[in-house]
């Protein structure tokens, strides 16, 4: 286990505290390679940059600085800055927020693990839920990521699949294993005015509210557990196709 290569991303930031958290969690398990925005790149999704050339900052052996999006972190890490050797496994976090339920589409966290299921590799995803002030213990979460990263290491995933992992706030009751739960959802987008006069617009007042699925993630969450969530990577929805198909759709 000590040989192996484990690449780290995340998309709060090259100096977020998560990614600290979490590159200490697993530096036991093998080599460590950082490869992490300079920036924020929160409600990235699964953005890449391909209108304007990439700046990789080598800030210390084997730490990377990216003026790019999670995925392409991954990118540059399993392509350009890693010697040739692809990683054993892709860990992306640990993001200071949930990422559950409808979150995961916009979520960076989980797109830098997304992109290397999409390179073949086996990829977690790690967020803790922040408290009232904002704040997140990312303590808590770090034995859970090195147990579950060194227990990827040695099973390895299916092939597109990555595991979704969440903590919830206060003493945690255990593990769950759980499917991307669902929310009624609302946002709305506030119009403001600039000092000149002209309009921009902030979205705000989010509304969220889980539908409660019983083996969902958002219920393990609220119940105090750690919500691990098998996602694949490909967005079929296999019980349509013979409906479709009984449409006979043809051209015009």
């Amino acid at each position: 286990m000590g040989d192996s290569f484990i690449l780290v991303t995340n998309d709060d930031g090259y100096d977020a505290p998560g990614l600290s958290a979490l590159v200490e969690a697993v530096s036991s398990l093998g080599r460590v390679v950082v490869v992490a925005p300079d920036r924020e790149q929160s409600g990235s999704s699964h953005a890449l940059t391909l209108v304007r050339p990439l700046r990789a900052v080598r800030v210390a052996e084997d730490r990377y600085r990216v003026d790019g999006t999670p995925t392409d972190c991954v990118h540059l890490g399993i392509n350009s800055l890693t010697g040739g050797r692809l990683p054993d496994l892709v860990v992306s976090g640990i993001n200071r927020g949930l990422n559950v339920g409808d979150d995961v589409t916009y979520s960076g966290t989980v797109a830098g693990a997304l992109e290397g299921t999409l390179l073949h590799l086996p990829a977690i995803a790690f967020s803790v839920a922040t408290r009232d002030d904002g704040r997140a213990d990312f303590s808590r979460a770090m034995p859970f990521a090195r147990r579950l990263s060194e227990i990827v290491l040695a099973r390895g995933l299916e092939p597109g699949v990555l595991l979704n992992v969440n903590f919830p706030v206060g003493e945690l009751r255990g593990v769950r294993i759980t499917r991307q739960g669902t929310r009624k959802y609302r946002a709305t987008a506030l119009e403001r005015l600039d000092p000149t006069g002209r309009p921009y617009y902030w979205i705000d007042s989010v509304s969220a509210t889980p539908t409660g699925e019983p083996d969902g993630d958002h219920r393990a969450i609220r119940e105090g557990y750690v919500s691990v969530s098998p996602l694949t990577s490909n967005l079929t929805h296999e019980r349509s196709l013979d409906g479709l198909r009984n449409w006979r759709l043809e051209l015009a």
